[in-house]
């Protein structure tokens, strides 16, 4: 097979193949799978179907490459992150027009996801010279004690597709940054990105094993076998928590050093004395950011009694305008969802939670025609206990229910095995304090509808996943601990 694609609007080619130390080649079997346009079905590339054989190989590099790497210093290690987030932002609009084609989402999404995507670069090129340790006096005397941090080896990276380059720098960031190798298993619905991230970060100076990528259509099995090979040591992955907690089973086997970004069901309170049209802002960012297609997405609005029916029609009359078509055409606003399986669930969850007893303001009804689209929808007068309320949507749905007073919306907004985020509008900064102490999440946005922020430790609570990433605290993830004792 070639190991690239021309698309229409991309100036470079793109990556079509395996790379296993730094070497592009197809799959072991020499398969292939199809990626499609969301837009109409439309085959955009075929890509390199890897394969058991291929993730060894891939782990072979990895392990070969670490000792040096791991020993380069952390400056270098920072100027290659830095010169990849200079690539990056250099190629901006390439870029976010690859993600629009092969995720769907419209181009004003894809240009803040690849802003985003490569600020993860620049930060952890910052974090990379910032690795710290310490030097002690022993209580008893006689002794010192030295801590250092050290790479934790070689890492296996899942990625899912609904923000392809973000989900992938975040991960690769830090573990660039510590001296971590990899190996990235994306998503097979959006791999094109993550292979052309492989690409800028040879160019940007990463030697050659540091980073390989096996795209696969055998996500069980490949993934399996990366755990299983004892040189392993840590995996990150972000999808779903059914998944999530199947490799945390496999991760026990040989002690993994696990991250898990897992599922969501963001709750988003309204409060009475909040300012509706802010309120109303946030909500757009919090529920249409990627078309709902996001575990940060605004899932389910508590809104108090007094406000609920000027805010649901607000919101409505916001979410109707809306303009829905190919992501990559001028001045829309919503692009398709990302496949079949993601628009059925969607309407499944729509059309269960009406039969329940809800009311469509807008929307509800997904269109004829090609392409996997859903229209903007809201609902009200959602009944406890509907699909909308219960399962993680992923798509451009806004389920409004009622509260009365401060408990009530605890109650309602923690009933739920997930944490990931929340979210809080009120025009009462001690009150929305309260709020977010008592809310069972990772995160919570008072008066904001976007948490994500490269700076900041991104992760949840319960069932919504283990470790963080960002901040400071994302490269610890990547770095375990040595202590050192000696007579002194």
């Amino acid at each position: 097979m070639t190991t690239t694609v021309t698309l229409a609007g991309i100036e470079s080619p793109v990556p079509t193949g395996l790379l296993v130390g730094g070497q592009w080649r197809a799959a072991s079997s020499g398969a292939t799978f199809d990626v499609l346009d969301p837009a109409d079905g439309s085959l955009l590339a075929k890509v390199a179907d890897g394969t058991v054989d291929d993730v060894t190989a891939a782990v072979d590099a990895a392990s070969a490459a670490l000792p040096g790497f791991a020993a380069t210093p952390p400056r270098q290690r920072s100027e290659m992150l830095r010169k990849a987030f200079q690539i990056m932002t250099d190629r901006a609009d390439e870029f976010a027009r690859l993600m629009s084609l092969e995720n769907g989402k419209a181009l004003p999404d894809a240009k803040a996801e690849l802003a985003y995507a490569a600020e993860f670069f620049r930060w952890f090129a910052e974090e990379a010279v910032r690795i710290d340790g310490d030097y002690r006096i022993a209580p008893a005397g006689g002794t010192r004690t030295v801590v250092t941090h050290q790479p934790v080896g070689v890492c296996l990276l899942v990625t899912p597709w609904n923000f392809p380059a973000a989900m992938l720098t975040r991960k690769l960031g830090p573990a660039i940054a510590a001296g971590c190798t990899s190996v990235v298993k994306p998503a097979e619905d959006t791999p094109l990105t993550a292979l052309l991230l492989a690409q800028v970060l040879a160019e940007a100076g990463v030697p050659d094993g540091v980073v390989n990528v096996v795209p696969t259509m055998d996500a069980q099995g490949v993934v399996a076998a990366a755990m299983a090979d004892p040189r392993l040591r840590k995996i990150s992955f972000t999808g779903s928590t059914e998944v999530g907690k199947v490799l945390l089973k496999q991760a026990a086997d040989q002690v993994l050093v696990s991250s898990m970004e897992l599922g969501g069901n963001a709750p988003f309170v309204v409060c009475a004395d909040a300012d509706l049209d802010a309120a109303v802002d946030g909500a757009m960012l919090a529920k249409m950011r990627n078309g709902g297609e996001a575990c940060t997405a605004a899932n389910r609005f508590y809104v108090e009694s007094p406000v609920a029916e000027a805010f649901a029609a607000k919101l409505a009359e916001r979410m109707a305008a809306m303009t829905t078509g190919r992501g990559t055409d001028e001045g829309v606003t919503l692009g398709p969802l990302v496949n079949e399986e993601t628009v059925a669930k969607v309407d499944r969850i729509v059309t269960g939670t009406v039969q329940a007893g809800a009311r469509a303001l807008t929307g509800g009804t997904r269109p004829e025609g090609p392409g996997f689209f859903y229209p903007p929808t809201v609902l009200v007068d959602v009944p406890a206990g509907a699909p909308a309320l219960t399962e993680e949507t992923f798509g451009p749905v806004a389920p409004i229910t009622t509260f009365d007073g401060d408990e009530q919306a605890l109650a309602l907004a923690n009933a739920t095995p997930f944490g990931l985020v929340a979210y809080v509008y009120t025009g009462d900064l001690a009150r929305g304090l309260r709020l977010a102490e008592a809310l069972e999440s990772g995160m919570v946005g008072i008066n904001r509808g976007v948490v994500s922020d490269p700076a900041a430790p991104f992760g949840g609570v319960k069932q919504s996943g283990l470790g963080r990433e960002g901040g400071h605290e994302g490269i610890g993830e990547y770095l375990t601990t040595k202590y050192v004792s000696f007579p002194l």
